[in-house]
């Protein structure tokens, strides 16, 4: 196996600090994610998790620090333009159109791509609609490779509501990669499976990272997942940062085991 090539800072938080009301759910966190690797975030429940994710997407504005992406420095973003910069989000809770098919819920993953509707370029240039017509022959294409990608081909005609959550979770995951993203944000991708599936979407996002080039920042409570698959991880408890570095790192940080790993390991 090649060794992976880890490349600058692509993504870099600093000293967020995220309050609902009185309550701090993030406190002063920092950390960085370099290009092309994986990074996970993890901690136990209501450590802050899913609320550092909500702020590096735009769900929610932290009221201190800032994110930046690429050198570009924002403080306020929505999850729209967040979205276009290159940054995709997969959710803990599946945001699936469960009476839509496989082929047409990645298909929605492409809406930031498409550059212009039938209609409008019907109405504008009638000559013009065949442009509109290849350029929607193209992501289609671009879906059907995800499809094979993440062998769900059997799938593509089938409601997603229909299916196994296994499944479900994988076309999660596709939706996702139809954006075509320089960064995805992954929330708890293994939660609720058995171990042939967890093993399975392991794989997958291990060639999403290494064949699309893909970096990844993870949100899981499987710690044998995140040993296995994870370049360097970020400790969170009750919203402040008590490790980061790689899983060895972590393995033998005291403040993490008594956290969150347990005496026992």
């Amino acid at each position: 196996m090649n060794e992976k090539k880890i490349g600058e800072v692509i993504l870099d938080v600093r000293n967020i600090s995220l309050r609902f009301g009185g309550v701090k759910a993030l406190t002063d966190i920092s950390f960085d994610v370099r290009e092309h690797e994986v990074r996970a975030i993890i901690g136990p429940n209501g450590a802050g998790k899913s609320s550092m994710l909500n702020c590096i997407n735009g769900v929610y504005q932290p009221q201190e620090g800032s994110i930046s992406f690429r050198g570009q420095t924002f403080k306020h973003m929505n999850s729209r333009q967040v979205a276009e910069m290159g940054i995709a989000r997969t959710f803990q809770n599946l945001a699936l159109f469960k009476g839509m098919s496989v082929i047409d819920n990645l298909m929605t993953g492409r809406n930031l791509r498409v550059k212009s509707g039938l209609l409008a370029q019907a109405f504008r240039n009638p000559f013009g609609i065949g442009n509109a017509q290849k350029e929607e022959e193209q992501h289609r294409e671009f879906v059907e490779h995800i499809i094979d990608f993440l062998e769900i081909q059997a799938h593509r005609k089938t409601p997603v509501g229909t299916l196994p959550y296994g499944l479900q979770k994988r076309v999660d995951l596709g939706r996702a990669l139809a954006m075509e993203p320089q960064v995805l944000l992954l929330d708890e991708p293994m939660a609720g499976m058995n171990l042939e599936e967890k093993q399975d979407m392991s794989r997958f996002i291990l060639d999403v990272n290494d064949e699309f080039g893909t970096t990844i920042v993870l949100i899981e409570h499987d710690m044998g997942v995140v040993m296995d698959i994870s370049d360097r991880v970020v400790v969170l408890d009750y919203g402040k940062k008590i490790g980061d570095g790689t899983p060895e790192d972590v393995r033998g940080n005291e403040e993490v085991i008594s956290a969150y790993l347990g005496t026992s390991h």
